[in-house]
């Protein structure tokens, strides 16, 4: 048998026309392939004043329909406004709201429905201006854009003409000096940024302001940064894949150094990087104008960090493990 399907307004304009000329159930059923019982409902429901018409049946099909439907939990007013509230006062997150409501109210809610209905409408709620992201602001993550898994980042993409998996041996190792892991540390939007370099044997420091976040002035930065090495101590460069770094070809060709790209999504391919950040941080807070700091505290704080005792090292600090290892080599 056939998965039932409800009647169209067509089938319903038959029946009348059928109906009308006085056929019985059955041969009506028959020219429309419907079963009896079907069109003796069809009758019985969409009478009016005992004559059966076809739209105003399907009038009433669509009311009764719209009906049937279940009411979205978000509908509910007072229930939309206590989530808003929790997200907004309390700092809960979605899970944590439906993980409650679950155990303390009546209400049978999934963390997922409070985030569609969070980007869907703002929970009802009326946002300052038009665009503005309103509550997932209050959200841990601030409401940053999320991407599903296996999506492929197609905004500023820039030539990478060497993967991390090809990088060489040494450095990935961690056998020498000259294999440095590069990104940048933002300030305020639109400002001036600091440019790192960390190498991945010693873990040791090179700093650098940069006007702005813009290819050519990070690019200029990099450059000052690099002249203070030697050819030994340049090798390789793992940078971020930020665009801040698509003038990388002009670094290679300025000292012969190959960039080899992480992967997208994988921090953790640039650890001593993206440790190295973090102490700055602790000098540095976030939204906090670089042109604030002076060239002295800046120069201060990469001293403190390169000065370090490191456990990993047996309690030197990485300028000392550096030098020894820079004295091997001459």
């Amino acid at each position: 048998m056939n998965q039932y399907c409800h009647l169209t307004p067509f089938e319903r304009s038959r029946i009348e026309l059928l109906h009308n000329q006085g056929c019985s159930l059955r041969k009506i059923a028959k020219r429309i392939q419907r079963s009896p019982a079907t069109i003796s409902r069809e009758l019985r429901r969409g009478r009016v004043n005992q004559d059966y018409q076809a739209e105003q049946a399907q009038a009433i099909y669509l009311a009764k329909r719209k009906r049937s439907v279940r009411q979205r939990l978000l509908s509910n007013a007072t229930l939309r406004n206590l989530i808003a509230q929790l997200i907004q006062i309390n700092h809960w997150s979605p899970e944590q709201i439906a993980a409650y409501l679950s155990l303390n109210t009546g209400y049978q809610i999934s963390y997922s429905t409070i985030y569609r209905g969070i980007y869907l409408d703002n929970l009802g709620q009326k946002r300052k201006s038009r665009g503005a992201r309103g509550i997932a602001r209050s959200l841990r993550h601030r409401g940053k854009t999320r991407r599903r898994r296996g999506q492929l980042e197609r905004r500023g993409q820039i030539q990478m003409p060497n993967s991390i998996h090809d990088r060489p041996l040494q450095a990935q190792q961690r056998l020498r000096i000259g294999d440095w892991e590069l990104d940048t540390i933002f300030g305020k939007t639109g400002g001036q940024v600091l440019v790192t370099l960390v190498d991945r044997a010693t873990r040791r420091l090179l700093l650098g302001r940069a006007r702005s976040k813009k290819a050519a002035d990070v690019c200029t930065t990099i450059d000052r940064l690099l002249a203070q090495l030697s050819d030994q101590e340049l090798y390789t460069i793992t940078p971020d894949r930020g665009k801040e770094f698509s003038k990388h070809a002009l670094i290679s060709e300025k000292y012969q150094v190959s960039f080899y790209f992480p992967d997208a999504h994988a921090p953790w391919q640039r650890g001593s990087n993206e440790n190295t950040n973090g102490l700055i941080r602790e000098y540095c807070p976030k939204n906090k104008d670089i042109q604030d700091y002076s060239d002295a505290y800046l120069n201060e704080m990469v001293d403190q960090i390169n000065n370090r005792p490191r456990k990993i090292f047996g309690w030197q600090s990485s300028n000392q493990v550096y030098q020894e290892k820079l004295l091997h080599l001459n």
